[in-house]
């Protein structure tokens, strides 16, 4: 005799149920994985992207070059060089007669009371203010407190664009008020009046020391002081000090010492460091795109974005935009005549030589190729970094055509959970439906039982 119980029932309802969503429930989780991986290809895609878009930015900053130039001075310690594109080759000589510095001056016995007027007579901007040492504020137990004092006239000078600093410097019990102008230069010298007194009777009654002395730069262009001409300056960096060069000088020639030579010339290892830096963001950008459209096969999963029309467009233009050529003083230039050129992986690889040869023949062409003509040529970079016709099309945060895509399948992901939502309702209902019927059903049968065991016991 066969018994059905409860858990029959459970079990019919269940399995019917299963069945007869089964194939949306398949659909919903192959539809799910599809546009999971679609977006976490895009998420791929978009960083690479990005990636690529931000050296390029590097590459085509305007105060930086592809061509680099190389400064080779003759003595270390004395200054260092910052070489641009600009820059044209040949030697110079310079003789450091004196470096600018800070105007400092050490305090060391103010007074109790007293106006003490603090200025800066060659600052422009500047405003001088005065303060009352017998103000309270400056007091502790009837004393004056530098601490407050220091604190106020820093408040002071930052309101009144006042370029100097005030500190307390503490030595064998004695605390001194240290007065630094912020820049150097002759025009940032200090001024310091007390009760109106002139500068040597002023110095005598706050008991200053002179520290440092403000001064600028002198400088001689050519081998000495005699013979050169001088370049003055309020500060140590000289920029553009011959076009395309800035020197920053750090110690001062003694008299009658060999001056600093300094060379430029075209520095062709960091150029070709330059284009190996495109080269390698290229490649990495190219395998990046190989990997997501790999079409599959036996050995080698297919990319989700295999086929894709987006990732085809963005690999079309990029192909176009570096294919370009210019012509620089009569010759035909591209990355090929530069000794750039593709292998069959889709990659692109640098012939050194070849760039060198063509640096040597017509140094002008690396920067009209790849930055143009600072006009309407933009060159690779500028091509491909333009907001209307270049990356940015695809790349946009605000209306990308990868942005749409990425918003597309949130939509579609969203969609799928909640078509799941109702195939969840469905396989309840059917669920309650087969559990209600085979509940009866079992109900049925045993009462059958029972009542033919009444006949055949």
């Amino acid at each position: 005799m066969t018994t059905y119980d409860s858990n029959y029932a459970y079990t019919m309802a269940t399995q019917l149920a299963q069945y007869d969503t089964q194939y949306s429930y398949t659909r919903l989780d192959r539809n799910k994985t599809n546009y999971t991986a679609q977006q976490t290809a895009l998420n791929s895609l978009s960083s690479a992207l990005s990636t690529f878009q931000t050296k390029l930015s590097s590459l085509n900053s305007v105060s930086g070059s592809i061509l680099q130039n190389k400064a080779t001075l003759s003595s270390e310690g004395y200054a260092t060089a910052d070489v641009t594109s600009k820059a044209q080759a040949g030697s110079y000589q310079f003789f450091v007669k004196q470096l600018a510095s800070k105007d400092q001056v050490a305090l060391q016995s103010l007074p109790a009371s007293g106006s003490l007027q603090i200025g800066q007579p060659g600052n422009a901007e500047a405003t001088g203010f005065t303060v009352d040492l017998a103000d309270a504020a400056y007091q502790t137990d009837g004393t004056l407190d530098l601490s407050k004092l220091a604190a106020d006239i820093n408040a002071q000078a930052k309101t009144n664009k006042l370029g100097v600093s005030a500190t307390l410097v503490r030595s064998g019990g004695v605390t001194n008020l240290v007065l630094t102008s912020e820049k150097t230069g002759v025009a940032q010298k200090i001024s310091l009046s007390l009760d109106g007194a002139d500068e040597a009777t002023t110095a005598a009654s706050l008991g200053s020391k002179q520290l440092s002395a403000a001064q600028d730069a002198i400088v001689y262009l050519g081998a000495d002081e005699a013979s050169g001409i001088a370049l003055t300056n309020s500060s140590n960096t000289y920029d553009n000090i011959i076009d395309g060069v800035s020197l920053t000088f750090s110690k001062a020639h003694a008299s009658g010492e060999a001056p600093l030579s300094i060379d430029i010339a075209q520095d062709n290892d960091g150029t070709k460091a330059k284009v190996q830096e495109f080269v390698d963001a290229y490649n990495a950008l190219a395998g990046e795109l190989k990997k997501l459209t790999a079409s599959g096969s036996e050995d080698a999963k297919r990319g989700a974005l295999a086929g894709d029309g987006t990732v085809r467009s963005i690999k079309g233009m990029i192909d176009n935009m570096i294919r370009k050529g210019v012509t620089v003083d009569g010759q035909q230039v591209s990355l090929v005549s530069l000794g750039i050129s593709n292998t069959r992986e889709g990659t692109l690889t640098l012939d050194s030589a070849r760039l060198e040869k063509t640096l040597s023949s017509n140094p002008g062409a690396l920067d009209a190729l790849f930055k143009g003509d600072g006009g309407t040529d933009k060159g690779i970079l500028g091509g491909l970094l333009d907001r209307e016709t270049g990356l940015a099309k695809y790349t946009s945060s605000v209306n990308g055509i990868l942005k749409n895509r990425k918003d597309s399948i949130a939509d579609s992901l969203k969609r799928v959970e909640k078509e799941r939502e109702r195939v969840d309702t469905q396989y309840d209902n059917l669920y309650q439906r087969y559990l209600k019927q085979y509940t009866n059903l079992v109900t049925i049968m045993s009462q059958m039982e029972q009542t033919s065991g009444l006949y055949f016991t």
